[in-house]
């Protein structure tokens, strides 16, 4: 079989490991199946296509809203890698999966203002999908609402004609989204299962997603949540586009939904 390719950020070694750990856990590949480029101890260089089933992009502490005098270096090399990544990704319309980071970088790419009007911080948020949502190939096995784990700074605020919605929560209108046919992305986190966000929350207690004095908290009411259903996006992702046994896919017939 053609393996998958993994993109991730995260600096700390532990939480890179576990992160892709998770992935091969909740898409059911072997760690062979799932190649990983670590982005930021290495040049994301170019993709070779045809090798690769598709391609799934990690969230990450980066945020494109950030004003890029306060980007490290590392963060704006890798900005400007997956810019040229996302140019072949959409010409092309292969198979790709952003995750909560993908919402600001493929948003970004197209043209979606993306701010921190609608952060959201680290807890389990109730997710509907949106009529585009309920008929896409990649969802529609989803229930029509289900419980998903989200922790982040920015989100889209306005959304271009090239993006459909597909999904959202109350507190941020755009939870998930399709460009072309094959080019998706959450903003919320289907690698995360309880123990993975235990995990995560505390290693980002300093981060600004949350005060680390709300760490206990927040991991009780995690214990709480059933997220089971948002899991079901990566196995989707892998079942739809494994060997692109099907593909790139048609047009998808649906409305495109825009977020005020």
């Amino acid at each position: 079989m053609k393996p998958f390719l993994l993109i991730t950020t995260r600096g700390e070694d532990d939480v890179a490991a576990h992160e892709h750990a998770a992935y091969c856990r909740l898409t059911g590949l072997l760690p062979e199946e799932l190649e990983w480029i670590r982005a930021d101890r290495a040049s994301i260089g170019p993709i070779d296509f045809p090798r690769y089933s598709g391609i799934i992009l990690a969230g990450s502490p980066f945020t494109v809203s950030e004003p890029e005098d306060r980007k490290s270096p590392i963060e704006l090399r890798v900005e400007q890698e997956l810019g040229a990544l996302l140019d072949d990704v959409v010409r092309r319309d292969f198979p790709f999966l952003g995750v909560c980071y993908g919402v600001g970088t493929i948003g970004s790419h197209q043209g979606a203002r993306v701010d921190r009007t609608y952060g959201e911080p680290s807890q389990a948020v109730r997710i509907s999908l949106t009529e585009a949502g309920r008929d896409d190939p990649l969802l529609r096995e989803l229930p029509p609402t289900f419980d998903a784990f989200v922790g982040h700074k920015e989100a889209i605020s306005e959304v271009p004609a090239s993006i459909t919605v597909l999904a959202s929560s109350p507190t941020c209108p755009v939870q998930a989204f399709r460009v072309g046919s094959n080019v998706y992305a959450t903003q919320f986190h289907p690698e995360l299962d309880t123990a993975a966000f235990t995990a995560r929350v505390r290693s980002y207690a300093g981060h600004g997603y949350f005060e680390p004095s709300q760490v206990d908290t927040i991991i009780a009411t995690a214990e709480s949540a059933d997220v089971r259903a948002s899991h079901m996006v990566l196995g989707r992702f892998v079942e739809e586009y494994l060997d692109s046994n099907r593909g790139q896919r048609g047009p998808v017939v649906a409305g495109i939904a825009h977020a005020s």
